[in-house]
């Protein structure tokens, strides 16, 4: 109750503009990180590209006009695609984080022009969620395997994207439950995240919409607190793996940041119903494909 009242005091003296300004400062900290490293790299063997670097832009492209539009599937479906050109799964993971520390942020920055954030619930998912997103960052980096529980947590979000698909049809107005375990949802979210190479998005906006969330808002916070979530993962990775593979890194960045104003504009235009149809499908989906690639 008493953490409650004070993240209600925090949204309430926090503006929309600190907190766009607080992910412009992050941004522009990283970029001139990664500036120095391409700059130092250049030279190096690790700096190549080829004709790869176009398919992951699509991929960038078409993951983030998902992840901005539905709030989630960006992580999954880049780190399906990685793990398939036999990338390892911890590098698959650093490098999905790392490209989506400007995807989201552009498409944070977008949900918040729009004036798509609920900035309580914002508040109840960051904190949480960042620490979650470290601890397993520290983890997968060389401690804890992140496939052995992936069947697991697609198990989980496949009865979610029903029960969402079941709530969209239904299509009943209410008023969202009040529930005090947002922030342990956030935890976890951001813990799989990390360990998983993706899952922030279907694990925490199912949870959300299943308990009578606002979708737009749901999603554009959901979003925009993602950024943060993969900031600090991505310095973790960073800091005990490096930065590898930037022709991976920088076609989904690149392809990623032409998408995310588009997702976000999609995200308040589009019909509540229809939305939570969508969310239900794409994390039926993705969870299917995740538990058969297990069983095979």
């Amino acid at each position: 109750m008493e953490l409650s009242i004070k993240l209600k005091e925090i949204s309430n003296k926090v503006t929309f503009r600190q907190i766009g300004l607080s992910i412009l400062s992050f941004k522009v900290l990283i970029l001139f990180y990664f500036a120095y490293l391409l700059i130092t790299q250049f030279t190096s063997k690790e700096f190549t590209f080829d004709e790869s670097f176009y398919i992951f832009l699509v991929v960038g492209f078409l993951a983030q006009m998902i992840d901005g539009a539905l709030g989630m599937a960006y992580g999954i479906i880049c780190s399906t695609l990685l793990l398939t050109f036999g990338i390892p799964a911890a590098v698959a993971s650093a490098s999905v984080h790392t490209s989506e520390v400007f995807t989201t942020g552009i498409s944070g920055l977008s949900h918040i022009k729009l004036k798509n954030i609920d900035k309580k619930l914002f508040f109840q998912l960051v904190i949480t969620g960042v620490v979650g997103a470290v601890a397993g960052s520290y983890l997968i980096s060389g401690l804890f395997d992140g496939d052995t529980i992936k069947p697991y947590v697609s198990a989980y979000l496949l009865i979610m994207g029903i029960y969402v698909i079941y709530k969209g049809i239904k299509n009943k107005e209410e008023q969202p439950k009040v529930d005090k375990k947002v922030p342990a949802l956030a935890f976890a979210g951001g813990f799989l995240d990390a360990i998983g190479g993706g899952g922030w998005g279907p694990i925490v906006t199912s949870n959300l919409l299943s308990k009578g969330y606002n979708p737009a808002k749901t999603i554009g916070t959901v979003n925009t607190a993602e950024f943060f979530i993969t900031f600090f993962s991505t310095i973790t990775f960073i800091f005990f793996l490096g930065v590898t593979h930037w022709q991976v890194i920088l076609g989904l960045v690149a392809g990623g940041a032409v998408a995310a104003p588009m997702g976000a504009y999609f995200a308040t235009k589009a019909n509540k119903k229809l939305l939570m149809i969508l969310v239900g499908c794409v994390i039926i989906l993705t969870s299917v494909y995740s538990i058969a690639k297990f069983l095979i």
